[in-house]
């Protein structure tokens, strides 16, 4: 398993944890918002699934990965 922590730009509310730990997940990781920090910490199994697609998930909900 790899562990990344990746920035995120736009998250302000509950609304918006839900949405990228959402997306996170759809793609096969988990992931845990700090909506204070604007982090999200990232698991994944680099095997099944790449760090381009698990960003691509993020922005597709309308969020700034940075």
């Amino acid at each position: 398993m790899k562990h990344v922590t990746l920035n995120v730009e736009g998250m302000s509310c509950n609304h918006c944890l839900n949405a990228v730990e959402g997306a996170v997940k759809s793609v096969g990781a988990t992931g845990k918002v700090d909506l204070s920090t604007k982090k999200v910490d990232v698991d994944f199994d680099e095997g099944k699934v790449s760090l381009d697609t698990i960003k691509k998930a993020i922005v597709d909900q309308g969020y700034d990965v940075v």
